[in-house]
């Protein structure tokens, strides 16, 4: 029995200087990219956090004042010293009453009361951990029936939003936009309408931001059919 793999195959044709250079160039700029925009972000966030707290320190405590050049990131060795000693502070009797006379203080202004209030949650959330948030991945049917989104699952519905949602159990799932995954919508699901899945969370931010061209599996590829798998099947 022979097959069409049978006949003679002509040797692939050689990819020129000029497809080798381009290919070249593409496998440097995937590994350069990120690092460099990583460098350049980090650098980029210390230099505002160096423009924000060196002004306020005094200037005897400057680095530039002794060795006559401006060191970055000396505003956020200043920024984080300060900061673990408020912290440090406020876990005192004193500390802590401090904190509930200001905040009484603040409750009681109107526009300022609802600003602390609203950065005070989202601290306590993402930095604090205070409640567990976006530990799943999940898959929801969104905008419509049989269109499939990925989500990240929040908390379980509650107060309000629970008693008059008339669907049972109910999940607030955060849906994030692409390509960039920090803006999107927050969906009330009924708890049975949401698929887990198996991949992190951050496996599913790389699927999200890269449209879908970077899977957490894509080294799960089908069976490749060659001449010879055809031989062994056709036999």
């Amino acid at each position: 029995m022979t097959t069409p793999f049978d006949e003679q195959v002509p040797p692939p044709r050689k990819p020129g200087l000029f497809a080798r250079l381009r290919s070249s160039f593409l496998t440097g700029l995937v590994v350069v990219a990120p690092i460099g925009l990583t460098i350049w972000l980090i650098w980029t966030v210390v230099g505002w956090i160096d423009g924000f707290v060196l002004p306020l320190v005094p200037a005897q405590w400057q680095p530039e004042q002794y060795i006559g050049i401006n060191l970055r990131g000396v505003g956020v060795i200043f920024f984080l010293i300060f900061t673990i000693i408020v912290g440090w502070m406020a876990k005192g009797l004193l500390g802590r009453s401090l904190i509930s006379w200001a905040e009484h203080l603040v409750n009681r202004t109107p526009v300022v009361r609802s600003i602390y209030n609203g950065v005070k949650q989202i601290a306590e959330t993402v930095f604090a951990q205070t409640e567990t948030s976006f530990d799943t991945a999940c898959l929801i049917e969104y905008p419509r029936k049989g269109i499939w989104a990925i989500g990240f699952i929040s908390t379980t519905a509650k107060g309000e939003v629970a008693a008059k949602a008339d669907s049972g159990p109910m999940t607030s799932v955060f849906v994030p936009t692409t390509p960039n995954p920090t803006s999107g919508f927050l969906l009330f699901f009924p708890t049975a309408d949401i698929i887990e899945l198996d991949m992190t969370v951050e496996d599913a931010a790389k699927l999200v931001i890269s449209a879908g061209l970077v899977y957490p599996n894509g080294d799960d590829k089908a069976p490749e059919i060659t001449p010879e798998k055809v031989k062994e099947l056709a036999s």
